[in-house]
């Protein structure tokens, strides 16, 4: 049997012609031993009719069997030649034909260094990809904390309009003097406190004396 793998083969037939072969093979050589056996048991029958005969069915299976070697030697011999034959001239594709589906590689062949230029090239541009990418992400970041950076502003912006509007309520629309009014207001606010922890200090010495 042939050692060539025979890809090319296999891809158009969808079966190795090596296994074609041997499929082949085996098929003859069940007919032989299927022909050899009615072969024998024609003989046998035709012994019968010769009762006086010395020849035993023994060595009507001897004989057989010694022939059914030689045409296995022979049918093999032949069997090499008709295998070569159809392996080099029937399931041979010859190394100028391509397939319709390997057209595309016809059309755009590469050397090796053409194709290791194009390899270093897609590299090169998998790692600019990656690179934008994670720009891309950290100016994503930026945008989100930008967004909450005036989120924030906006509220102050929105406190400072609150405040602007107590203060023209009070009659001051200076922001100077809005910040002076807030000031005294929450001394005045801190003293009262004070005032009334003191008072709540002397009500509870108080109620000790008194117990």
């Amino acid at each position: 049997m042939s050692v060539n793998p025979m890809a090319y083969e296999a891809q158009f037939f969808g079966f190795t012609p090596q296994t074609c072969m041997l499929r082949v093979y085996i098929a003859f050589q069940d007919y032989l031993f299927e022909m050899m056996l009615v072969v024998e048991r024609v003989i046998l029958k035709k012994l019968e009719g010769f009762p006086d005969s010395k020849i035993s069915p023994f060595q009507i299976r001897k004989s057989t069997e010694k022939f059914l070697l030689f045409m296995k030697e022979r049918f093999d011999h032949l069997f090499s030649k008709m295998e070569q034959m159809l392996l080099q001239l029937v399931l041979n594709i010859p190394k100028n034909v391509l397939l319709p589906e390997d057209k595309v590689h016809e059309q755009y062949s590469y050397s090796k260094e053409q194709f290791q230029t194009l390899q270093g090239e897609i590299d090169q541009l998998q790692k600019q990809y990656k690179v934008e990418v994670s720009a891309g992400q950290a100016l994503l970041a930026e945008l989100e904390e930008q967004k909450m950076v005036q989120a924030e502003l906006e509220k102050t912006l929105q406190w400072f309009d609150g405040l602007e509007n107590i203060c023209r309520e009070h009659g001051t629309s200076n922001l100077k003097e809005s910040f002076a009014f807030l000031t005294q207001t929450s001394k005045k606010l801190q003293d009262i406190l004070k005032e009334v922890e003191k008072k709540n200090k002397r009500l509870q010495k108080s109620n000790l004396h008194v117990v």
